[in-house]
């Protein structure tokens, strides 16, 4: 399984373009599949059979994952073995007539604007790390980017002149998004104050920075919008993309198209984009509930 999980990964690399934290997550899956051929099936790879991939999808559910995460699961499997298939590794494709559960869309937790303006409330203050705190939060609502295209993105990637940033997305896939006057101001007094105390005469490319001077991980950076989460007194749980999803359906609910807010997140498939649209329809539905005499 080893040797073929490294031709994969390495074809979805050089042949496909995929992003690192694409791979890793093939990676983590093929794995976990792997591991359960092996240990479980006592069975390689190449003689999978459709029994053993839907014994694997149930083991799945049995041990707790989401409907989700094993769609995505399945997803990784099936695209592995077509890849045997086409490499004449294996024969056949186990993974043809296995069904693909059925995913119950989630509407994700979003933030009000009222939520928003007391995180950023919340991180203002003096000193380098409320002024790149403060930063972070105005950029991120301001485009919606992913947390690793957050913690990822260059001091050149940021043109505050023209008022828009450059980012290089999934499968390497670079986009412009614009962002408004607050998040130029933030960044601009970041770039200008708190960032140089922290490089201390040194030099860097990348635009968020730690105490020590290095680049943001997507932990510190969840940690970040976590804390003045708390700090602000908002009970909902927060994640990683929360920002991001709050950025998507804000824009809607204040009458974006589609089509421009597929485009800003970068989504190559635009019914990815619409789950935001079925919040916007459950806000709706509460106002409706909430004021009209027979809701």
């Amino acid at each position: 399984m080893k040797a073929l999980l490294a031709e994969f990964l390495n074809y979805l690399s050089v042949e496909r373009g995929l992003a690192k934290n694409t791979l890793m997550a093939y990676e983590h899956d093929l794995g976990a599949y792997g591991q359960f051929l092996n240990e479980v099936c006592g069975i390689a790879p190449q003689d999978v059979k459709r029994e053993q991939v839907t014994d694997y999808m149930q083991s799945q559910k049995q041990a707790g994952l989401s409907t989700t995460s094993i769609c995505r699961s399945l997803a990784a499997v099936r695209m592995f073995h077509r890849f045997l298939v086409r490499e004449s590794f294996a024969k056949e494709d186990p993974t043809d007539l296995v069904d693909t559960p059925r995913t119950w869309k989630r509407i994700p937790a979003v933030l009000t604007q009222a939520e928003v303006d007391a995180m950023i409330k919340a991180a203002q203050g003096r000193g380098w790390q409320a002024e790149r705190d403060r930063a972070i939060l105005e950029l991120f609502y301001a485009s919606g980017l992913r947390v690793s295209e957050l913690v990822g993105l260059k001091v050149e990637s940021v043109n505050l002149n023209m008022g828009f940033v450059r980012c290089i997305g999934k499968g390497s896939k670079e986009r412009l998004i614009p962002v408004g006057g607050k998040a130029k101001e933030a960044v601009e007094q970041y770039c200008a104050g708190g960032r140089k105390k922290t490089l201390q005469g040194r030099s860097s490319d990348v635009l968020f920075l730690s105490r020590l001077g290095k680049g943001l991980s997507r932990q510190s950076a969840w940690k970040v919008i976590k804390h003045y989460a708390r700090k602000a007194g908002i009970k909902k749980t927060i994640k990683p993309h929360t920002l991001r999803h709050t950025f998507a359906t804000h824009l809607l609910e204040h009458g974006a198209d589609l089509r421009s807010v597929q485009e800003m997140l970068g989504h190559a498939d635009i019914a990815t984009t619409q789950i935001y649209t079925h919040i916007d329809r459950e806000r709706l539905r509460t106002v409706h509930k909430e004021f009209h005499p027979r809701g």
